[in-house]
């Protein structure tokens, strides 16, 4: 039997990041997030959902731009730290040790410890109540080529990425299968 329940945002697990921004008068910061995805593959385009309330927010809707950075096992520390410490307050990279890389097109730093940063322009603001969706264009990929397979591809699950589940971090569990996997002729 199933329960109702109040509508409540309950589509888990999702995506654990560190999106970072900043330039030359805010200097580098990092918000961890996980109102984060996909709206289109072609044209790529990314949104991050941000609360206004938040230091990051005002950065990006100033500068335009921010780097989505995929963490790992081993961010799962700094991920977390820099979810509930504010930028006003504290330089976050330097508390965790994290170093600010430089992104190819946009000026906001990505996170050299992140197997992936996606650099994003942001095209349109959309206030949604208590976050506003920083929908973005995707710029450009930094891939850690630590992570490539022998094939030149991206070895997601080598790279130990993350996942946020109702309040909780997860590792990403074992392989099942390639899209289409059930159909593939054999």
């Amino acid at each position: 039997m199933k329960q109702n329940w109040k509508p409540g945002t309950l589509v888990y697990p999702l995506p654990a990041v560190m999106i970072s921004c900043g330039d030359e008068e805010s200097g580098p910061n990092i918000i961890t997030a996980s109102w984060v995805g996909t709206l289109c593959s072609n044209p790529p385009i990314c949104y991050a959902s941000i609360r206004p309330e938040r230091y990051s927010h005002d950065i990006i809707l100033r500068t335009g731009e921010f780097v989505i950075n995929l963490t790992t096992e081993k961010l799962a520390l700094a991920t977390d730290w820099c979810g509930v410490k504010s930028g006003r307050d504290v330089d976050k990279f330097k508390a965790m040790g994290l170093i600010p890389g430089k992104a190819t097109v946009v000026k906001a730093p990505t996170i050299e410890e992140a197997p992936l940063s996606i650099e994003c322009r942001v095209r349109e603001v959309k206030p949604l109540g208590s976050h506003d969706m920083f929908i973005a264009d995707v710029v450009n990929i930094l891939a850690d080529e630590a992570y490539m397979d022998k094939d030149g591809a991206f070895d997601m699950q080598r790279a130990g990425l993350i996942a946020y589940c109702h309040g909780k971090y997860y590792g990403l569990g074992k392989f099942l299968g390639k899209f289409g996997w059930t159909v593939k002729k054999s």
